[in-house]
């Protein structure tokens, strides 16, 4: 994937210290190397980076984000080195992928490649006068912002909508807002994803209590807008994906597994198993277990019978997806 900061052209390297353009551009200025004597040392310029980015955040695309998060993880902690992060968390996973796709590239590289990114963010930026210190460079993106990739993207208040709302958990202008008629609760974001799938994904349960009772709807499908019943064969994400690994097996009742139409292909049916099943080991992608209500589970299949027909069941009361 093309870098969002660097033109045709453009050479990384750490041999020499520089991050150069190879047609003399000048599409990316030349970082000073540690050798060179003509600034701090290239960890120095670095921190200080991390540090400014913080008031030029707002100006970085997404993209752009998850290029300087990758590289500052890279100089942090070194290669990727863990798991990647579960199906429904997709920010994770878009930055587990940013990072992952350094491969072997050494922390000075990153360095390199951060400094330039956020130069060419804030061209007027003075990479030879020192920064703030102390409690404010502590907290810019790179810092502990970095963890959360974006600080939550810095949105002015006038410009937020309802589905920044949510993702901050603001239960009272949501309800507000859903109350006076002016937003459908079901309404979807341009990525297809509604209000209810945002709650989930951030874990606000009590907002997904709210939700659900203007009548949010629990069928709503975020991932599929072809047939909208879960059988299309097209994602908001892309027309197909690589599998997850199968490096859990189904050893019992309990496991939660996953079942796809076919190798790559986002057509795909969650189940609960009531006993060890494993022939489906590699076949298809246990990906959770139950802690607690293995006991309801295990009630509703009472109702079930031997010739396969299925006997209908209302679940009332549960409280929380």
């Amino acid at each position: 994937m093309a870098s969002p900061f660097l033109s045709a052209g453009t050479t990384t390297g750490d041999s020499g210290g520089e991050l150069s353009s190879g047609d003399d551009s000048g599409d990316v200025e030349s970082v000073p190397s540690p050798e060179s004597g003509a600034s701090r040392s290239l960890a120095e310029l670095f921190e200080e980076a991390a540090a400014h980015l913080q008031s030029v955040v707002h100006v970085a695309s997404r993209e752009q984000l998850l290029y300087l998060y990758a590289r500052y993880k890279q100089v942090k902690v070194g290669n990727c080195n863990t798991p990647k992060p579960g199906f429904f968390d997709f920010e994770g996973k878009q930055k587990w992928e940013a990072w992952k796709a350094l491969g072997d590239s050494s922390p000075s590289q990153a360095m390199q490649e951060y400094i330039a990114a956020v130069k060419k963010l804030d061209p007027g930026w003075n990479t030879q006068s020192p920064e703030k210190k102390g409690k404010e460079a502590n907290t810019g993106f790179g810092g502990p912002v970095v963890s959360s990739l974006y600080h939550e993207e810095i949105i002015r208040e006038e410009d937020k909508n309802i589905f920044d709302y949510c993702r901050e958990n603001n239960i009272d202008h949501i309800s507000k807002v859903i109350k006076s008629k002016n937003v459908d609760v079901n309404m979807k974001d341009e990525e297809g994803r509604a209000l209810l799938h945002w709650a989930c994904d951030r874990g606000h349960k009590e907002l997904v209590t709210v939700l659900l009772q203007y009548r949010a709807d629990i069928n709503s499908q975020g991932d599929n807008f072809t047939r909208h019943n879960g059988t299309g064969d097209k994602s908001i994400y892309g027309e197909k994906f690589d599998d997850e690994n199968f490096i859990l097996k189904h050893t019992g009742p309990g496991i939660l597994s996953m079942a796809n139409a076919g190798p790559n292909i986002n057509r795909f049916q969650f189940f609960i198993c009531t006993a060890q099943t494993e022939w489906l080991d590699g076949e298809t992608v246990v990906f959770r277990y139950m802690k607690d209500g293995m006991d309801i589970v295990l009630a509703m299949e009472c109702f079930g019978f031997k010739n396969g027909k299925t006997s209908k069941i209302t679940i009332a009361g549960c409280g929380q997806l």
